[in-house]
């Protein structure tokens, strides 16, 4: 009972730690994910779901920091080369999987949540194809996985391969899963960055509807298929701005909320990241993961660099 409320206690004091700003992402994930594994999470379902709500509500509040007209134009040009990615790794993934042997249905949800936007990805897909408790969660700790070490390692990358800020905010919203991942990698490397990480990314993510869509009408499938609404909630955010910037003494406040808040977020899924979670991942569908985010990662980043995607 002790050693359960210390544990409790510590990870109160790790969640007020990453409310201070002088915190960044990367320590808030790192410090999430090394509680996670050595000591394990005493809320595993319920930081799962709040985490996922605070995203939501960040997502909104980056809205406040962006500018309606410059929004869409960076979603307009995204809409082909997500497009294209998003393909790509469709068939890639497909190919992988059944290379591996790995089970079609689980398969199916890596690739979904590779190509378009990590975990919402998969939930949205899960129902439509009538996936097991037992693959869904396999596919999630795969994606998960990957997300974690995708959000430490591409920022030095991204400088090691000499990328601008509008080239890595790209290359992260293309190659990384999910939003939280992108848009705490792109932080960590600019404001225009996060800028253009986030407004490609949530590009990216309009996705999952027609992809689940056109799913539930080859399986026959009556599962729902969920409108994901944060991401008009963030378009709405920077409408608002953009019509009243008289008003930006109080949008610039929420803007800097929401980026503190993601930071928290981060902690949260790297709370996630227990050795439970690692050992129902799997080798093969570890494997499909990592060789697909491989081939997906360095063939985006050539196309950023050669000027083909820009």
């Amino acid at each position: 009972m002790k050693n359960g409320n210390l544990l409790k206690a510590v990870f109160w004091v790790l969640l007020a730690v990453c409310c201070w700003p002088g915190v960044s992402a990367p320590i808030a994930l790192v410090a999430g994910i090394t509680f996670g594994i050595a000591i394990g999470n005493p809320w595993s379902a319920t930081t799962s779901t709040w985490s996922r709500r605070l995203l939501q509500a960040s997502v909104v509040g980056l809205g406040f920091g962006m500018n309606l007209p410059e929004l869409l134009k960076t979603g307009k040009d995204a809409f082909l080369y997500t497009a294209v990615s998003i393909s790509f790794t469709m068939i890639v993934g497909y190919l992988l999987g059944r290379s591996f042997k790995i089970p079609r249905r689980t398969s199916t949800l890596i690739c979904f949540g590779s190509a378009i936007c990590g975990g919402s990805a998969i939930a949205a897909m899960a129902p439509v194809i009538k996936a097991e408790a037992e693959e869904t969660g396999v596919a999630l700790a795969t994606v998960f996985t990957l997300n974690s070490i995708a959000l430490i390692l591409f920022p030095p990358l991204g400088h090691l391969l000499g990328m601008g800020q509008r080239q890595f905010g790209l290359w992260s919203a293309l190659a990384i899963h999910d939003t939280s991942s992108v848009v705490g990698a792109a932080a960590a490397y600019g404001g225009l960055a996060l800028a253009i990480g986030t407004t490609v990314k949530l590009t990216r993510a309009l996705w999952i509807m027609p992809s689940a869509l056109v799913a539930a009408w080859f399986t026959k499938s009556e599962g729902k298929v969920k409108v994901p609404l944060f991401i008009i909630g963030f378009i709405a955010a920077a409408a608002i701005k953009t019509a009243l910037p008289q008003f930006n003494q109080v949008w610039n406040p929420l803007n800097g909320v929401a980026k503190q808040s993601l930071v928290v977020t981060l902690f949260l899924i790297g709370c996630g990241l227990t050795r439970e979670v690692l050992g129902r991942t799997g080798v093969k569908p570890l494997a499909q993961g990592v060789i697909l985010w491989a081939i997906v990662s360095v063939t985006s980043a050539t196309a950023i660099l050669i000027g083909w995607i820009s």
